[in-house]
């Protein structure tokens, strides 16, 4: 059996092209998603920091929230946080 070249595939089941993940929502297969505490968040940025998909919004210099479309739900974010102002909450709770 011969074996399938990349560009073979079916569309999405391989990423080919460099540049590309904005076209795919890959938020869309976490079981959990960070919320911010704004009272508790200091604005350090070691969410966006230590975020694997740059889901952090940052405007003018302070956390702003996060981008849901491409957000995991890996909780790095709430595990690097000093302040522990996010926390994981289960999805479409």
């Amino acid at each position: 059996m011969a074996e399938k070249n990349s560009k073979e595939l079916e569309p999405g089941a391989m990423i080919c092209e460099a540049g590309n993940a904005r076209q795919y929502k890959t938020g869309d297969w976490r079981s959990k998603r960070p919320e911010v505490d704004k009272e508790k968040c200091t604005n350090c940025l070691f969410c966006w920091i230590y975020c694997p998909d740059n889901s952090i919004i940052v405007e003018h210099e302070k956390m702003a929230g996060f981008k849901y479309t491409h957000c995991k739900g890996c909780g790095i974010c709430a595990n690097q946080c000093p302040a522990k102002a996010i926390t994981m909450k289960e999805e479409g709770a």
